[in-house]
């Protein structure tokens, strides 16, 4: 049972890593996705990302995922929410 997941979340971060390297070329050749994927490409889209930044943000995101994965279960966390632990991560400049 344990290898079956551990089996599982490796598939899940070979997919999470390959799904944000097609984003990061800005070409997806794939024409099938688990219902997970689909979930974070909908909230990629729905998420504003400066162009000049675009990039960098999406490579901070994986790190961000690939941590997860390694401390606890999946899926991944969402792009938004990953931004929104950025905001509320840093203190206020008064």
């Amino acid at each position: 049972m344990v290898e079956d997941d551990l089996i599982q979340k490796e598939v899940m971060r070979s997919r999470f890593v390959r799904l944000i390297g097609d984003l990061i070329r800005g070409q997806i050749t794939r024409t099938t996705f688990q219902a997970w994927e689909v979930a974070l490409l909908l909230d990629i889209g729905d998420c504003t990302l400066e162009s000049k930044r675009r990039v960098d943000t999406l490579r901070q995101y994986q790190k961000a995922v690939e941590r997860q994965l390694d401390e606890g279960p999946g899926p991944p966390i969402t792009l938004s929410e990953f931004l929104q632990s950025k905001i509320t991560r840093r203190p206020s400049i008064r």
